[in-house]
């Protein structure tokens, strides 16, 4: 088993080891339905986030620096850092809103295939 044990895994192991297997296979579900959930959501933010840099890119591109302190491969490298940074808190903000949109249509998909069917809208 990988990761650290949550109160429902405890639970249901503990269930699982006294007999009770329709509480503890209940249990598990759960823990595993929100630990699906945490994933979806931060999988959601992080394509938030990746899409709000490359929004962003074009707004940089213009921009030219001078000598001595400027220019070159390294303000390549990290003005690409910056932007995947802007990203990352715009995202966590939540204010553009792609996040949850993206996190409703992974939660859909991931009930279709639970439910037996593979077609999603």
């Amino acid at each position: 088993m990988t990761g650290p044990l949550t109160p429902d895994t405890n639970i249901a192991l503990l269930q699982a080891a006294q007999g009770d297997t329709s509480a503890s296979t209940k249990a598990l579900k759960n823990a595993a339905k929100d630990k699906d959930l945490q994933k979806i959501e931060e999988t959601a933010r992080d394509f938030e986030a990746v899409f709000v840099a490359e929004m962003m890119k074009p707004m940089f591109e213009g921009i030219s620096t001078e000598a001595p302190f400027g220019g070159g491969k390294g303000e390549e490298i990290f003005r690409s850092m910056l932007l995947q940074e802007y990203g990352k808190i715009m995202a966590q903000t939540g204010s553009i809103g792609v996040a949850s949109s993206v996190k409703e249509q992974m939660i859909q998909m991931q009930e279709a295939i639970d439910n037996g069917g593979t077609s999603h809208e």
